[in-house]
């Protein structure tokens, strides 16, 4: 080989040397960015613009932080190198944060969750005297509730899940005890099985003294506000509500407070029961006459002279009915916050 070739050699060389120190340098820069994940913005929450029922000393109601995902910029997106993009793993998706819901009674989560979607949920001309057709029509409205209800609580990250229904044709004996109770005719929703429990009979004619439903208003819309309502309960076990209510129960010193909170929970879930029945009044269908019979059934039942006032007197419940069918929004339906003159 001639002096000419030795130097190209050398050279050549020199410059392959060169190239591979570019090359590992560069590999190792993106290497290090690689390590660097994108970040995830965490906003507080903004409270609905209709959710205006909150009382001056509300600050500590917690935020929930958002999950979505910035859309990454080019100044902080991490260069790669056409090599990487073939050979690396790709970026691990980090860790959705949990909601963090208030169960308060006067601040609860489910205070967010606005209106109810209009669903269709036809009633048809059901008679409430026959078990089959009344039980048939009370599970199918109890899926149309389902669909409701699911669709908001869910978006405030309130974790859904439907109730259980024993539905006979005399009564029976459930979780929280028999349904109906002596010289009873109501259903009722039992926080331990998550069920809902009615005798068809009892509602239609009547139990002992107590007349049923059907005897106030022979029209299905009346019973299946009355399942609305037991559903209501529902929606207060799944929102902590109902254990919120039972620890101020359970501290309450006095038979007079502990009825009284009972009366609130009640006219709550009365509330909710207009909600929904105003949300399928399209399909169902409830014409203005009908729902004129519906605010005056609900005023005929409650607590009457010589009963336990837990549930709230016949006026208040007709006009708690008609203030979730009117206002629609569950803030509306707020009665921890409301007068007691509301609730007696």
């Amino acid at each position: 080989m001639g002096a000419i070739g030795v130097v190209a050699s050398v050279l050549g060389s020199l410059a392959a040397l060169f190239v591979l120190l570019v090359v590992g340098s560069a590999m190792l820069k993106g290497a290090s960015r690689s390590e660097t994940s994108t970040p995830v913005a965490n906003p507080t929450y903004e409270s609905d613009h209709d959710f205006d029922s909150r009382s001056d000393d509300d600050s500590d109601e917690p935020s929930r932080p958002s999950t979505r995902r910035p859309t990454p910029t080019e100044s902080d997106s991490p260069s790669r190198t056409p090599t990487q993009r073939e050979t690396e793993e790709p970026e691990p998706e980090p860790e959705q944060p949990r909601v963090t819901l208030n169960t308060s009674l006067k601040n609860n989560t489910v205070y967010r969750a606005g209106i109810l979607p209009r669903l269709s949920c036809r009633g048809g001309s059901t008679s409430i005297f026959n078990h089959s057709q009344l039980k048939a029509l009370i599970l199918k409205t109890g899926k149309c509730m389902d669909r409701a209800w699911e669709s908001i609580l869910e978006k405030q990250g309130i974790e859904f899940s439907p109730p259980h229904y024993a539905i006979a044709a005399r009564g029976g004996r459930g979780a929280c005890g028999d349904y109906p109770s002596p010289g009873s005719m109501v259903p009722y929703y039992c926080p331990r099985n998550n069920t809902i429990y009615a005798s068809t009979s009892a509602m239609a004619r009547g139990n002992g003294n107590a007349r049923g439903y059907g005897q106030i208003l022979s029209w299905n819309g009346g019973i299946i506000s009355m399942m609305a309502h037991e559903y209501g309960h529902h929606v207060q076990n799944l929102t902590g509500l109902m254990d919120s209510w039972w620890r101020a129960t359970l501290d309450s010193s006095s038979q007079s407070g502990k009825l009284a909170l009972s009366r609130k929970l009640e006219l709550q879930a009365t509330c909710f029961a207009g909600m929904w029945m105003r949300s399928v009044a399209s399909s169902y269908p409830v014409s203005t006459s009908m729902r004129s019979r519906l605010y005056w059934f609900h005023s005929q039942v409650g607590d009457w002279p010589g009963r336990p006032r837990d549930h709230g007197s016949p006026p208040n419940n007709g006009r708690w009915f008609r203030q979730g069918w009117e206002r629609s929004k569950a803030y509306q339906c707020n009665t921890w916050a409301a007068p007691s003159s509301s609730t007696s």
